[in-house]
């Protein structure tokens, strides 16, 4: 019998090691721009509501304290402009990419089954259908598959790698058409609060599903709006009749957010302060980024939203890794994100401020 990991891909982010090797090099250091990991301060209101809880004894519940149900539902109705929320249409996550690998097993999709995802995707939607023994398709257009088998179409918008947002009445065709076929949509929102040319509009508004959250189901984390990558913090929202069942199977695993990270939660997304002012950090770095990449003889596309910068110089990407590690940076090639990303890099701007200058001098 085949084991687990023979389902899956090669871990990508092995092969940039001789390019990263390269790039430390650089008498400046290297400046890291691949992973995207965030690298300023988790705000101190968190901070303290995390050490308010430490002294957590008990197990905490998968569902969550109703203090932080109150809080994700309150961020949904505030922020996205959803409506009529309940604490049945919110579940918590221990961090989005565990959700996004684990659910179509923890849906009992399997083979016979399709998964879809956009021509260009975050890696971990092809790994949640392999795991689950599922089929896999990615598109352009998802009105253009063919729904015979479709069981889960994942979007994300806006999107990782390329920062593409997609518009309010493209979302509601979507929606309308999964809805048509019985097709649940998942939907990665967890760069929502991330537009800088764009304005990024969830599932989850009734402009989108006419008032109904039947079949759908939203994705949220606080790892990029609240620099809680390390917490493991994320939360999904949609259809009760999805997260019902959920709940019950995670109950049975044991998924569950430790109690000071559920405090921690509750304050975060009690407190857009703190949003604001992580935004104007990002947005400084990425006007720097963008304009020195211009001027270096690069074409960014799409990037209207998100972390990242989509950029190309016409050749193929890992000859632009290679040119940019003797640059002593590091980027991201775009054929992680699949074949369509084979011309293209992409740039995180979550560095520290010293570093993106130093990215900016070189450049």
């Amino acid at each position: 019998m085949s084991s687990v990991t023979d389902r899956l891909p090669a871990f990508p982010w092995d092969k940039l090691a001789p390019y990263k090797k390269t790039a430390a090099e650089h008498p400046g250091g290297i400046v890291d721009l691949s992973v995207g990991t965030p690298v300023d301060p988790v705000p101190e209101l968190v901070q303290k509501a995390l050490v308010a809880a430490a002294d957590s004894p008990g197990y905490p519940t998968v569902w969550g304290t109703p203090e932080l149900r109150d809080a994700i539902t309150g961020w949904l109705g505030r922020r996205l402009g959803a409506r009529d929320l309940t604490h049945h249409h919110v579940l918590p996550v221990v961090g989005s990419k565990e959700l996004v690998a684990w659910l179509p097993t923890q849906l009992g999709l399997g083979p016979g089954d399709t998964v879809a995802y956009p021509r260009l995707a975050y890696p971990t939607y092809e790994v949640g259908a392999r795991l689950a023994r599922a089929d896999h398709v990615s598109y352009d257009d998802p009105t253009e598959l063919d729904p015979a088998d479709l069981r889960l179409l994942w979007l994300n918008s806006p999107s990782n790698p390329t920062g593409q947002v997609l518009p309010k009445e493209e979302l509601t065709r979507i929606v309308a058409w999964a809805r048509a076929h019985g097709i649940l949509v998942l939907s990665d929102e967890c760069y929502l609060e991330l537009g800088w040319e764009a304005d990024p509009v969830s599932v989850l508004h009734p402009d989108v599903n006419g008032g109904s959250y039947d079949g759908i189901v939203a994705v949220h984390s606080l790892s990029k709006r609240s620099n809680l990558a390390g917490y493991r913090a994320a939360f999904i929202a949609g259809d009760p009749a999805v997260l019902g069942p959920l709940l019950e199977i995670r109950k049975h695993g044991g998924l569950m957010t430790s109690a000071p990270t559920q405090a921690a939660v509750v304050a975060a997304l009690g407190d857009d302060d703190h949003v604001h002012a992580q935004r104007a950090r990002y947005a400084a770095r990425r006007t720097a980024l963008r304009d020195a990449l211009l001027s270096h003889g690069f074409r960014v596309e799409h990037s209207e939203a998100s972390l990242y910068l989509w950029a190309t110089r016409d050749e193929p990407c890992w000859d632009t890794v290679a040119h940019l590690a003797g640059l002593g940076i590091l980027a991201a090639p775009g054929d992680f994100y699949g074949p369509a990303g084979a011309r293209h890099v992409r740039i995180a701007f979550t560095a520290t401020d010293e570093r993106v200058a130093a990215a900016v001098s070189r450049l």
